[in-house]
């Protein structure tokens, strides 16, 4: 542009996001852009198969790829939900629970070197610009770690790790977004749901399945994800921890988008060396 215009400053090509910045899911009923913090907090998005998780989901990890300040850690049973990121990724686990639970307790001891530095300097949480880099966990379905592949034991390992995750690693820049198309109390049971600040429910086929995702009480209310046309896809109830269901419908990138911006995403941020380390360390 420069070149073809001489005497406009130049302005190098580059992403100018941060895990700090509201990310851009959407719009509600109204017409408005829905933003929401995800730093220091979780999401667990729920519905049907075919509801629009895996969109909003990858809106999400589009926001964090294009983060200089953020490391992927990709957690996708079916592969191809996630796959198109995996260049931009430190970590990416498909359909192998092992690696899953191994990933997990890296994450897990990455969680607690960084509290122990935390502690060492008198502190409560990193900041921007920290000395640690944040890191996005995404887990599309989560029911096929923790229900339908290997045994019991190694299921309910999962389902801990990944609580215990959510729980305590929002302070130290730990961000969790996990998916499931399987809305039930053997898969979220409340003491898990209840960690996620934020929580979208797509289309469900039952006022139960909706309340599991958003809370207890919500369908007799009147807000239900059962009543969102299957037609409409993308369509759900965001709500937060302390706030009031919000019907909006999911912003949707399309393969090729999603293939252009990993592709850039991958081109333009180098992989954070420090947090490489740190997760390699404890491998």
């Amino acid at each position: 542009m420069s070149a073809a215009m001489p005497g406009l400053p130049s302005v190098p090509v580059g992403p100018n996001l941060s895990i700090f910045d509201p990310v851009f899911l959407g719009m509600d009923e109204y017409g408005e852009a829905v933003n929401v913090p995800m730093i220091y907090r979780n999401m667990l998005i729920g519905g049907e198969p075919g509801a629009g998780k895996s969109c909003l989901l990858n809106t999400i990890v589009g926001h964090a790829a294009l983060c200089p300040d953020v490391t992927l850690c990709l957690i996708d049973g079916k592969q191809v939900e996630l796959g198109l990121w995996r260049d931009r990724a430190e970590v990416f686990v498909g359909p192998d629970l092992d690696y899953a639970i191994a990933t997990l307790h890296r994450l897990q001891q990455v969680m607690d070197n960084r509290y122990a530095y935390l502690l060492s300097q008198r502190r409560q949480k990193i900041g921007p610009n920290d000395v640690f880099g944040q890191i996005l966990v995404a887990c599309d379905e989560i029911a096929y770690f923790a229900a339908t592949v290997g045994d019991k034991k190694t299921q309910e390992l999962f389902a801990a790790l990944l609580r215990d995750i959510v729980a305590r690693g929002r302070a130290v820049g730990i961000i969790v977004v996990a998916a499931t198309q399987r809305p039930s109390f053997d898969i979220i049971p409340t003491s898990l749901r209840d960690l996620f600040a934020w929580r979208f429910a797509g289309r469900c086929t039952t006022d139960a399945s909706s309340d599991i995702i958003l809370g207890r009480g919500w369908a007799e209310k009147g807000f239900s994800a059962n009543t969102v046309d299957p037609t409409n896809q993308g369509v759900g109830y965001l709500i937060s921890e302390e706030g009031t269901p919000q019907l909006m419908k999911g912003a949707f990138m399309t393969t090729a988008d999603i293939i252009r911006v990993a592709d850039y995403a991958a081109w333009t941020i180098a992989p954070n060396r420090d947090s490489t380390a740190e997760l390699r360390a404890v491998a």
